[in-house]
């Protein structure tokens, strides 16, 4: 199910030397980690919205937009979506609340 998101990220890391006027992905990674961490925060309210309103369609449709601004925050900082992955394997099978205690939150 993830090949998708994998098949998305290389597009993104390839987007990276893009000429930002013809690419919207090599666009706001010119503008810079902050930028996308922006635009991710954005889409992320959108999408929170659309589920708060019960709308699944809207819902469906920012999810991916979350999705894909997640993979271009995480691009502009140079982290992989393979280095997520693993993390998320590393806490596969440990209760929320037993992770979250040994991170000290």
């Amino acid at each position: 199910m993830s090949g998708v998101l994998e098949r998305l990220a290389r597009v993104i890391a390839a987007r990276r030397g893009a000429a930002p006027e013809q690419s919207h992905t090599a666009r706001l990674l010119a503008q810079g980690p902050a930028k996308c961490a922006q635009k991710f925060g954005e889409e992320a309210v959108e999408a929170a919205i659309a589920a708060a309103a019960q709308d699944r369609r809207a819902l469906v449709g920012e999810a991916a937009d979350v999705l894909y601004h997640l993979l271009v925050m995480l691009a502009a900082r140079e982290v992989t979506l393979e280095e997520v992955l693993a993390e998320l394997e590393r806490r596969e099978g440990v209760s929320g609340i037993a992770e979250k205690a040994a991170r000290g939150r």
